[in-house]
């Protein structure tokens, strides 16, 4: 069962499941089945977020994205940015998942867009 340390965390945090124990090595990734199933309201989407402990302490990071709809069982996948293997055991909590209003407007084929402040500009664009 997800749960919450403190009733106004906004993500509920997934476990690896019991005897479900992995040596995640640096630059790898390993998939949890976290026997959960959700039902997400329509209008929300579910966000896999990563703990922030296992990111800023071990680069361990998880993202994903659960649609309104979807009954499954999470999955959860973690992958090891750091430069350490990491031992994840059974009962670790391992990612979070955060509920959020989402807006799903109709899309449209259009062959000009409106001229903006940025226009194309990219990455790096508005200097340091």
């Amino acid at each position: 069962m997800p749960t919450r340390a403190h009733k106004t965390d906004a993500g509920l945090d997934l476990y690896a499941r019991d005897g479900d124990d992995w040596m995640l090595a640096p630059g790898k990734s390993v998939s949890f089945n976290t026997g959960v199933h959700v039902e997400i309201p329509q209008g929300y989407v579910g966000m896999l977020k990563s703990k922030s402990g296992l990111n800023v302490k071990h680069g361990i990071v998880s993202e994903g994205v659960i649609d309104c709809g979807f009954t499954g069982s999470i999955v959860v996948k973690l992958y090891n940015h750091g430069t350490e293997s990491y031992l994840i055991r059974g009962g670790d909590k391992i990612s979070q998942l955060v509920l959020m209003p989402i807006i799903t407007p109709e899309l449209q084929v259009v062959y000009k867009l409106e001229a903006t402040e940025r226009g194309e500009d990219g990455f790096g664009s508005s200097g340091r």
